[in-house]
């Protein structure tokens, strides 16, 4: 049985869940690195990880490591990519995975050119259950997809010196939240949309504290995202198709769904297990790296673009 090793670059609070949560067969947290050193200690010490690097660079040159987990702002996301892919490592990268598509283009020719496997850390492209609505949908039972509506507000403290709100650390809505209701949108679009429209309220720093946007495709399927940083939505989820609605909600790590029939019939979705969410994610990685098909990558280009072209009508 082969047993990966997995370094983890970045000490945020998802990298302390990504170690907590951490389960496989096949795979281990070999190190860790970060910018302060005593965190580190602490970190590996409190995960009963073996290896602790003074510096990323450091723990790049580990030729023991077979993989990347990346946890640290998302402005310096494709600095740590880039790095790690030279460096001849598989990456998982938080989202977003990064700022622009012309990052991502570049990391994407480099994971090629080096025959590595680059992903994004999306719980939606790689729970379960999503994967069963798809199979349903493509069924057909549910006739045509219409319409997509993905909210997801969450209240930030209105500090200007806080990470979310902050332009150099890529801070905004969009970046943080946005990518989960896009990145919902696109996995049951069967095809890339457009941005029809799209409108933004600023937050004093620049960055965009809440936005509206309609998406539609060459197939008509159409879908609304709408984003907000100083107030509360639910994470409700809703695919309409013709002859029956999805809801989901909590959608970022759900593992059950509803479907409503236009007859009145309801159908209960269970799949998965939303305190396995990381896991999943690190078992596609694994997936990927022994042969199955990069599934996720097309989708995170196409949302990664969407996220462009909202910035481009702001």
């Amino acid at each position: 049985m082969t047993n990966y090793r997995w370094g983890i670059i970045g000490l945020g609070d998802i990298a302390h869940q990504f170690a907590a949560d951490f389960k496989s067969e096949t795979s281990e947290i070999y190190g860790v690195a970060a910018r302060k050193l005593s965190k580190v200690q602490a970190f590996a010490e409190k995960f009963s990880i073996p290896n602790v690097y003074e510096t990323v660079d450091d723990l790049l040159a580990d030729e023991a490591i077979d993989f990347v987990y990346i946890a640290v702002p998302n402005n310096v996301h494709h600095h740590y990519i880039m790095a790690a892919l030279q460096a001849n490592k598989h990456v998982l990268c938080e989202k977003a995975i990064t700022m622009n598509s012309e990052e991502l283009a570049e990391e994407i020719a480099l994971a090629k050119e080096k025959n590595l496997v680059l992903q994004e850390a999306m719980t939606i492209f790689n729970m379960p259950l999503y994967l069963e609505l798809k199979k349903i949908a493509d069924s057909g039972k549910l006739g045509k997809l219409k319409l997509i509506q993905a909210p997801f507000g969450s209240y930030k403290d209105p500090d200007p010196t806080n990470r979310f709100f902050s332009p150099e650390l890529a801070g905004g809505a969009l970046l943080d939240i946005g990518t989960y209701a896009v990145s919902f949108a696109r996995f049951f679009l069967s095809e890339a949309p457009d941005v029809l429209f799209s409108n933004v309220l600023p937050f004093e720093t620049g960055v965009d504290e809440q936005s509206i946007t309609v998406l539609r495709n060459k197939k008509d399927e159409m879908a609304t995202v709408s984003l907000a940083f100083q107030a509360k939505m639910p994470k409700e989820g809703i695919v309409a198709y013709e002859h029956a609605y999805i809801t989901v909600d909590e959608y970022p790590r759900a593992d059950k769904a509803e479907i409503n029939y236009r007859d009145g019939r309801k159908e209960v979705i269970e799949a998965g297990d939303t305190a396995e969410a990381l896991n999943y994610e690190i078992q596609t990685l694994i997936d990927t790296v022994e042969g199955a098909d990069n599934r996720t990558l097309p989708l995170t280009t196409d949302v990664i673009r969407i996220l462009d072209d909202m910035r481009r009508f702001w």
